[in-house]
This record gives C-alpha cells, sequence and structure tokens, in this order.
C-alpha cells in the first residue's frame, strides 16, 4: 500500500493489486475510509466520512490529481 500523499489527517494510497481497476486513489483518517476515481473524479464508496470530510476529501484530489495519476502510472507501469 504505497502512500502517495498525506494532508492534514488524510493519507491517499492505493493497494499494489488494484492494477487491473480504472485510475482510483484511496483515503484514510482513523478507522475511516472511501475510494474516489480519479477520471472524471467522482466518490466510488465511502465508509464513516461524513458529508462535510468527503467534500473536503474530494477538494483535495481535485487540486492533486495530476500527482495521483503520475504516481499510479510510475507504480503500475512496471
Amino acid at each position: 500500500m504505497p502512500t502517495i500523499f498525506r494532508s492534514g489527517p488524510y493519507r491517499f494510497f492505493f493497494y499494489s493489486n488494484d492494477r487491473d481497476e480504472p485510475f482510483h486513489i484511496h483515503v484514510e483518517h482513523n478507522e475511516k475510509n472511501a475510494k474516489y476515481w480519479l477520471d472524471p473524479i467522482r466518490l466510488q464508496s465511502s465508509d464513516g466520512f461524513n458529508r462535510f470530510e468527503l467534500k473536503r476529501i474530494r477538494s483535495i484530489i481535485e487540486e492533486n490529481q495530476s500527482i495521483f495519476m503520475e504516481a499510479w502510472n510510475a507504480y503500475f507501469s512496471n
């Protein structure tokens, strides 16, 4: 589970077996987690985050979308 980015309390990452899915990023904080598709950006699933947090997380993803996609390509291009 390589960590790609941290912002405040949130850790953004993907799993090494995510290769066969479209571009996406997982985010966690404490026991809460969510998964967002990256192109286009949209929430795929969430467990524990409230609407305010999901809006904040989406904003972080929008600001850093290129970083996440570049990290995905670099990791899964092997």
